[in-house]
């Protein structure tokens, strides 16, 4: 099969090539997906499960990615829960390889059903962004309607997906990000922006939740704006400063099948729109994850027409 491949971490996206592999056997409890399209962070290639595997043993050449939305091709001894032909997506194991691939093995019970009125490539770039927005606000943030909201990078990958489910759930929405990003946090439901190369951050006054995307000296100066009890949630590394009446958690994301459903529901109805900013073939993917200019919204890759 033809998958994107790394084999030196220093090289960043800049050492992905299109190679040959051999296609996955599925061990017991998963199945291999035939992938239609795949997402990919970042971030991934610098973390520890890309190059080695569950016992710390190097994997390398190691396929990235892990978000996908395909087919369900072949099931391992003992998988249930889910059929050949069916269509699914969700999110694969840290320290296995991933899906920018024609095919994966994933553990079954990390996958969800994908409806039939939700297109392949939307569908893959739902399970980081929008299992990320969940279980930041309503697992570890503690979120209720009525809430403050300080969402950083409220119109990005997983911004967007916060700010959508805080408003749907009954927040009062304070969005941050560029002076560009302004409307489209506005067009997503927030009350307030604040625009962190030309406002004061600390004029936003109290809050009971941040959710942040950016760690560093705006994590820091967040902190010192929640109310007693409130929570600081971040994704971008342990927070430098925690709230002095509050709590603070740092979270890596996990598959749910429930969550995905959730999601996946809230995309049919229109409650959710996902930011993806733009889509390439498997062919074209190395030169895609290395754009020469900045890309507004998540990219896609279409393994499959």
């Amino acid at each position: 099969m033809k998958a994107i491949v790394v084999r030196d971490e220093t090289a960043g996206t800049a050492g992905m090539e299109l190679a040959e592999c051999p296609q996955p056997e599925p061990a017991g409890n998963d199945v291999v997906v035939q992938v239609h399209a795949s997402g990919f962070t970042r971030g991934e290639l610098t973390w520890p499960g890309t190059w080695t595997d569950r016992l710390g043993r190097d994997r390398t050449p190691s396929i990235p990615g892990h978000e996908l939305a395909g087919v369900v091709s072949e099931l391992g001894y003992g998988t249930r829960g889910l059929s050949v032909g069916q269509r699914v997506f969700g999110l694969t194991d840290w320290t296995r390889d991933g899906t920018l691939a024609e095919y994966v093995a994933v553990e079954a019970r990390n996958l969800a059903p994908l409806p039939g009125d939700i297109d392949f490539t939307v569908g893959a770039s739902l399970p980081i962004s929008g299992l990320t927005a969940w279980q930041g606000l309503f697992v570890h943030g503690r979120f209720e309607a009525g809430h403050t909201v300080l969402v950083h990078g409220a119109a990005g990958g997983v911004g967007s997906m916060v700010t959508q489910l805080a408003r749907e759930a009954g927040a009062y929405l304070i969005g941050t990000g560029r002076a560009t990003d302004r409307q489209a946090a506005l067009d997503l439901g927030v009350q307030e922006f604040v625009d962190l190369d030309n406002d004061t951050l600390e004029d936003v006054g109290g809050v009971d939740l941040v959710f942040d995307v950016i760690g560093g000296d705006i994590g820091s100066r967040s902190a010192g704006l929640v109310r007693a009890g409130g929570m600081l949630v971040t994704i971008a590394g342990p927070p430098e400063a925690r709230p002095a009446d509050g709590l603070a958690v740092d979270f890596v994301v996990e598959s749910d099948r429930t969550q995905l459903n959730e999601i996946a529901q809230r995309v049919r109805d229109g409650r959710l729109r996902v930011n993806i900013g733009s889509v390439a073939s498997l062919d074209d993917a190395v030169a895609a994850l290395n754009p020469t200019e900045r890309i507004d919204g998540k990219t896609i890759i279409r393994v499959r027409p």
